[in-house]
Order: structure tokens, then sequence, then C-alpha cells
């Protein structure tokens, strides 16, 4: 438990391989069978191995029907018992595949490996691990296969991770184990300079630095989920996503110091466009000033992220506005109005956040008025707008969120940077 809290204690053998293998990597069983072969491969070469797994196909949406059938209506402490056998019984079975390949393997629970979490149910924080259990079973010269998406609070009780919970728990296994990255096995090549599935000339990015990559998540990029890109930038470990069947180069998410290095600083550089249609925008009226910081603590309480904030002083009290996720705007309702008295709440959920990502973009206004400007041109309205210096993010109509997105893209030239036929990255590397 040395990294997460403070040490830098050394591993007494060299880092093994972690990877994490998603739900879609493991949805038949000649998909188990195909990842547990390539492990035993692996450990034959004498790599201890880590692999951390999701539940299989949809099994945590089927779980999750269950629990809405007999009438949970939000994430709690059943729910979440219920969702951790997914992983649980993912784990369990990928161990076994891999016995049948002739290499010793052990799986673990959340609890088992020691992932200690805290906060909400459905939306825990890991706080730390204990690398004591995974360093047990790779000492016995077997492979550890951790089920993802869970810890255990103080009480003991299962505790989930959300989205992308796997991707988190394979990033916090990696910085406690001293390695130097993490591989993420998935459905796709890499990381994209938009969805494909919304812009066909997308294309793969190569190399990309970690706090890019964070941003990239924040506004909906879903290969890799923000806080465990998050971790990975705090604690150095690079991140390499990778697809789980066919051989490729993949990307390249840079975290440590001597792998950023190399990587030239671009003035005004977008390298992808993002789209998030999970989201709305929620306006309050409070009469209290002070209610804004309580709002916010229940912001923190319930990881609640809202983006694209503003605050106006109106008639003694203050107008909040914020673009959160679609799944948090009952819970934000109900609180203003019950804990804020709330003298009006109004929600737009027609909109979609279009994200421009890359680096200087505060210091270059002109591509957000190039944005601006070719998104008017086409007849699409921006309602809202907020820069930084690696995001510029505007609200758009949701009904023209596949629009925006293919007209920006291809206004910052990047259908032309295919990255997997050798043409210029829009990555410097």
């Amino acid at each position: 438990m040395a990294r997460l809290n403070g040490g830098y204690a050394e591993p007494p053998h060299a880092a093994p391989v972690v990877q994490k293998y998603g739900g879609s990597s493991l949805t038949t069983l000649d998909q188990v069978r195909s990842v547990a072969e390539r492990t035993a491969v692996r450990h034959r070469t004498g790599t201890r191995v880590v692999l951390v797994v999701s539940a299989r196909g949809n099994s945590t949406d089927d779980l999750l029907a269950l629990a809405r059938e007999v009438g949970a209506a939000t994430p709690g402490r059943e729910v979440d018992q219920l969702l951790g056998t997914g992983e649980s019984a993912s784990s369990a079975l990928l161990a076994l595949a891999v016995q049948s390949a002739g290499v010793p393997a052990l799986s673990l629970t959340g609890e088992q490996t020691g992932i200690l979490a805290s906060g909400a149910h459905g939306r825990g924080t890991i706080v730390a691990v204990d690398t004591e259990p995974i360093t047990r079973v790779l000492d016995s010269g077997a492979v550890a296969v951790v089920a993802g998406f869970q810890g255990v609070n103080e009480r003991r009780d299962i505790i989930t991770l959300g989205r992308g919970g796997s991707d988190t728990t394979a990033v916090a296994i990696a910085a406690e184990l001293g390695a130097d990255h993490c591989e993420i096995h998935t459905d796709v090549q890499g990381v994209y300079t938009a969805d494909p599935r919304l812009v066909p000339e997308a294309s793969r990015i190569p190399r990309i630095d970690v706090d890019v990559m964070a941003e990239m998540s924040l506004a909906g990029a879903k290969v890799l989920h923000s806080r465990a890109v998050d971790l990975a930038a705090a604690h150095a470990v690079d991140i390499h996503v990778l697809h789980n069947q066919r051989p490729g180069p993949g990307t390249f998410v840079a975290a440590r110091n001597d792998t950023r290095r190399d990587m030239l600083e671009s003035s005004g550089l977008v390298m992808s466009v993002m789209a998030d249609r999970q989201v709305a925008r929620i306006d309050l009226r409070l009469a209290d000033k002070d209610a804004t910081a309580q709002l916010f603590d229940f912001f923190a309480r319930k990881s609640v992220l809202a983006d694209m904030t503003t605050l106006h002083d109106v008639d003694g009290g203050v107008h909040v506005s914020a673009t959160v996720g679609s799944a948090d705007v009952e819970a934000v309702r109900s609180y203003a109005q019950s804990s804020l008295d709330a003298a009006r709440v109004e929600v737009g959920d027609d909109i979609a956040k279009i994200s421009l990502v890359g680096q200087a973009l505060l210091s270059s206004p002109e591509c957000a008025a190039r944005a601006l400007r070719r998104l008017r041109r086409s007849g699409i309205s921006a309602n809202a707008v907020s820069t930084s210096q690696l995001r510029i993010s505007i609200t758009v109509p949701a009904a023209e969120a596949t629009r925006a997105t293919r007209l920006l893209h291809r206004e910052f030239e990047l259908d032309s940077r295919n990255t997997d036929h050798g043409s210029p990255s829009p990555v410097p590397v």
C-alpha cells in the first residue's frame, strides 16, 4: 500500500505486467480462451502477469435491470453487492481458462486484492491497494486475475467504482506495484481523433500526452475513463491502449517524465473532437449566496462532474448554471429544491457538448473563433462556450451533435491525418 499513500518502496522483483480486459473482450468462451492462451505464452517467458477484468459482455447491464425489476431505483449497498458478482465471476472463469492453458492462476475479488474504496455506492474512489495478496500470488509462480470495478469500504461492504472502474483498478494496481505502464486491452485499435462511429474518417492517434488524454476522457472519449487517466498522471504510469485481438501499435499515453519529454509543444494544435450527448444544462436560482458553496459540497459528495459553470448575482441571490451528466440531473434538482430552497430549477436536456481537445488552445483564441464561425455558417447555434489550455467546449442542440462533430473534425483538418496509413500524426511525437 505504498505509492498511493506517498511512499516509494521498490518491489522485491521486477515489476509485473498489468493488463486490463474489458467486458467486450471476454463475451464469448472463445474470447476467454484466447486471452488465457496469450497470457500463458507471456507467462512462460518469465513475465509476472496481473490481469484485471470487467464483467463479461452485458452482465452489468443485466444485473442492473434485475435490480430495477425488484424496485431498486438508485445505487446503494445491495445494488453494489449484486454488481460485484459480475467481475468476480469473470475473474474466476478466466483463472480457470488460464489453468486449462497449463499455467497456474488464482482469481481475487476486490476485497481479496486489498482494494480499499470510499465515497458513494456506484461511484467509489480507490483510497489504497494492499499489494501483498497480489505479490503472494505472483511469488508462487501464478497469474493473478483480479476483479476490477470494485473495492470495499471501511465497513467491508463492496463499493463499485462507476463507469470505467476496471480501468481505474488496473492503473491503481500498476502504480502500487511500481509498473512503468499498464496495458488496456479493448475492442478498438486505440484512441481516435473522434468517435469513429460518428466520424468514419477519424484517425488513430499513436501517441498522446496524459494531460490531453484526461481532457479527452472528460469530454466524452469512452476508450479510457478520466479517473484512470488522472491516476496514471498522478503516479507516472504510462498507459498502452491495444486491441484485444488484432495486433497493432495501439495508442501510447505518456505519463512518465522520460516518455513525455520528447513530445513537442504545439501552439493551438487541435488533436481531437469529442461529442458528449449524455449531458444536460441545469439552471438554479438560489436565494442565499452562501448556498453556492453548499451546492458544490453536494457535487463533491456525490461525485457529480459539473462543467461549464457560471455564477451571477441577481436580486440578493445567485444564479448558477452548469452542465452535468444526464444521470445526475434528478439528484441535483432534488437537492436544490429540498436543501437549498431553490426558487427556480430549470433543466435543458436537449443539448450536447462538443469539445476540441489539444494543446495551448487558450493561448490561441483563433481556435475558438474558427470553431464558432464554422458552426454558425452551417446553421448550428452555440449556446455556451468554455475554454482552457487543453479544451474548448461548446454546447449545441442535441440533434446537431453528429453534424457538429464532423464539421469541426473537417475544419481542423483531422480527416486528412490518417495515422493508420502513414500520413502525418495529429499528435507531436
